[in-house]
């Protein structure tokens, strides 16, 4: 039989779990968004909710085909459960982050070919306070769970707590295999890769079918850079992209040409409103300087 100690252990974390279900429905809109940026499944997502509901004794969201709304209750509980959160993000993340970093999440380029020049830039100016950029695949980048005090973003979350600052911004590239006819040429249209299968990162990537101006196309969706980067490789799909894709990632069998007719990516400096990161303005302005050489 477990003891006290464990018995609490497992409670707390089951709490939290269903904290962090409700909370993601309620920023990403619907249990099959909050399913994805939890990365889990949408049952799973649908029962942790129902879970917390029962543990509070109050319908918390009101569940439409479309979309999930707050009730009165749950607009209130929604206050608390954030703050919980944020206070166990911060507990975890004190404990195992080193003294005087400066963390910037990302999803999968960070600021491409200028990422190295605004590391040593800022190194200079603030030597003891180390940039650090963390890798994450959720919405944020790693900002709502706590794990890192900014976040470059290049997808704006429609989430009022996050104020987001413009940097800069990324002409759009098309990755296809080196043995496809397109790659013959060095620059290319939105209408040459219309009928052709479009790989897509739903979470966190930058392509979607309005670029294609309502016009059908296929879709293949992939879940992070290296299956993106795989699929396209093989001939099985091609992607758009950022520029700072290209400076970053690179794969035999795999080349990148320029998109002339579409609009550039917009890339963003992101961070909690109501606490923003010491030296935040000294770090946005450094990020647009290195964007505008």
């Amino acid at each position: 039989m477990p003891d006290a100690h464990a018995l609490y252990a497992w409670r707390m974390a089951t709490d939290l779990h269903q904290l962090r279900a409700f909370v993601a429905v309620v920023d990403e809109g619907t249990f099959t968004d909050a399913a994805i940026a939890l990365q889990l499944s949408q049952a799973a997502v649908s029962r942790a909710v129902a879970g917390f509901e029962a543990s509070i004794g109050a319908r918390l969201l009101h569940r439409g085909p479309r979309e999930a709304t707050l009730t009165t209750a749950g607009s209130r509980v929604l206050v608390h459960a954030r703050r919980v959160l944020d206070e166990v993000a911060r507990l975890e993340e004190s404990l195992s982050r080193p003294a005087g970093e400066f963390r910037i999440g990302y999803h999968f380029a960070v600021l491409g070919a200028h990422t190295v020049a605004v590391q040593r830039d800022w190194s200079a100016r603030h030597p003891g306070n180390p940039l650090v950029f963390v890798q994450s695949t959720s919405a944020s980048a790693g900002l709502h769970e706590g794990l890192v005090e900014a976040a470059v973003l290049r997808r704006v979350p429609s989430v009022r707590r996050i104020a987001t600052e413009l940097i800069g911004t990324e002409n759009r590239y098309a990755a296809i295999a080196a043995s496809d006819p397109l790659a013959r040429r060095r620059r290319l249209n939105l209408k040459d890769l219309e009928d052709r299968i479009i790989a897509v990162d739903p979470l966190v990537g930058t392509t979607s079918g309005d670029l294609f101006a309502g016009r059908p196309v296929e879709v293949r969706t992939t879940h992070n850079i290296d299956e993106w980067m795989t699929a396209i490789a093989a001939g099985q799909a091609i992607g758009m992209t950022p520029e700072s894709t290209v400076h970053q990632y690179r794969r035999p069998g795999m080349v990148y040409r320029r998109v002339v007719d579409v609009e550039p990516v917009s890339v963003w400096l992101a961070w909690q409103r109501d606490a923003p990161p010491d030296r935040i303005d000294d770090l946005l302005a450094m990020m647009r300087k290195s964007y505008a050489s």
